[in-house]
């Protein structure tokens, strides 16, 4: 793990072993499937098993400190943008409504896509990663009433995950409304708590191909070669609702921008080969900058609109983090009832603001751990999905940086009708 120097007003930049903990995975299953009905697997295991179940403790403990502090650093970033003008009120409400639009399409198509491609049998073994028990979803009159928590420490200690994500949504607004002096005051101290949170979970990041490794061979130990399969199924049909939104995206350039889908299609082209090469919309805002040139974007909008769209907007984020609670759900066998994909759309949208400035490692557990709490999905799994994210993650980027140029334009048409 690197941990990059941040001045006092940004995030820590952690590089994580990616390749060693996919690695970590993969030499995990094998030795697992190497074990299977051996004398020598019970010796094994019990060395690997508690060694996996404390770094999976370890990954958790840092979930409420670093969504509480990143969601009030990312509203009050979006409450404060609001206030630039109406561009970018207007940017914002296209931001809203395609992660609502996000939100919505994990809901009802997930659950869809399962039922036509059910999730392989071997996949309840594969995911045993620990006592896993699912929670109990309240109905719809109990829902409704725990979404103010009368106590928010009690709620965090029982990492009641909606009403903690509302209090702080309420918080940051607040914060955002205080004079210049009392905000600046506060908003630093919860960059120093995210920055101290983020260098512990790099820390504990950075021994997750110990930690994969341990949870892998016992899971392959009684899934086989199964677990295999099920990890490719998984990618496919979460990468699928990311394949959903990158489609929305060509759709907002036509019907919000006025740009037809073939022109829309191959300016993108190098934005997009750039963000499939790097997994980063940072690193592609450069390409995104020259391909709305090319558009016919205003460069006063494009260069305002872009950047900002790259600090705090993730299209694909409610969608393919709630595909992947829906499908933990599936398999622990938590009934999906309109409450409980309510609670997890509400939480996936607010989410997403505080989530965007991470690497997909990171946000993947600090993203997906809230929603699954919210909609009482057992977290656990987590911690061994986490080694094939830099597989979705591709679609991830790929449809943000698509989605942020399409915002753009669309943010752009008014002022071009207007003239």
């Amino acid at each position: 793990m690197v941990v990059e120097k941040a001045d006092s007003n940004e995030l820590l930049a952690i590089r994580l072993p990616v390749w060693w903990t996919f690695g970590g995975l993969v030499a995990g299953l094998l030795a697992g499937l190497v074990l299977s009905g051996t004398a020598a697997l019970e010796p094994v295991l019990a060395v690997t098993e508690p060694a996996g179940a404390l770094w999976l403790r370890a990954l958790q403990m840092t979930i409420i400190p670093l969504v509480s502090a990143l969601l009030v650093i990312g509203i009050a970033q979006m409450v404060q943008a609001a206030r630039a003008g109406r561009a970018a009120r207007r940017m914002l409400g296209w931001v809203f409504a395609v992660l609502l639009f996000s939100g919505v399409t994990a809901a009802l198509f997930m659950p869809l896509l399962l039922n036509l491609f059910p999730i392989p049998p071997s996949a309840g073994t594969l995911l045993e990663t620990g006592d896993i028990a699912p929670q109990q979803v309240p109905g719809l009159a109990e829902f409704v009433t725990s979404l103010i928590a009368p106590n928010v420490i009690a709620a965090a200690a029982e990492t009641t995950m909606l009403p903690l994500t509302i209090f702080f949504a309420l918080f940051a607004v607040a914060v955002a409304r205080l004079p210049d002096s009392q905000r600046d005051t506060l908003l630093r101290v919860f960059r120093a708590l995210a920055n101290a949170m983020l260098t512990i979970i790099g820390w504990v990041l950075w021994i997750a191909p110990l930690g994969v490794f341990a949870l892998a061979l016992g899971v392959a130990s009684r899934a086989g070669g199964g677990a295999f399969a099920t990890l490719v199924h998984y990618i496919l049909v979460v990468s699928a609702m990311g394949g959903i939104v990158l489609v929305a995206g060509y759709a907002l350039a036509w019907f919000g921008g006025g740009i037809a889908p073939l022109r829309f299609a191959r300016a993108m082209i190098p934005a997009q080969a750039v963000a499939v090469s790097t997994q980063s919309s940072l690193a592609s805002l450069p390409a995104m900058l020259a391909v709305a040139r090319r558009l016919g974007i205003r460069e006063s909008t494009a260069d305002f609109v872009l950047p900002l769209a790259v600090a705090i907007f993730r299209a694909t984020s409610p969608a393919m983090n709630l595909a992947v609670a829906i499908y933990v759900a599936t398999l622990a066998g938590v009934e999906l009832t309109p409450a409980t994909l309510a609670a997890g759309i509400a939480v996936a949208l607010v989410i997403s603001v505080g989530s965007v400035s991470l690497p997909g490692s990171i946000s993947f557990v600090i993203s997906i751990g809230p929603i699954a709490l919210a909609m009482g999905v057992p977290i656990e799994p987590l911690a061994l999905l986490v080694a094939v994210e830099m597989l979705p993650d591709i679609m991830r980027t790929l449809a943000n940086v698509t989605l942020d140029v399409a915002v753009a334009a669309a943010t752009d048409r008014p002022e071009e009708e207007s003239v």
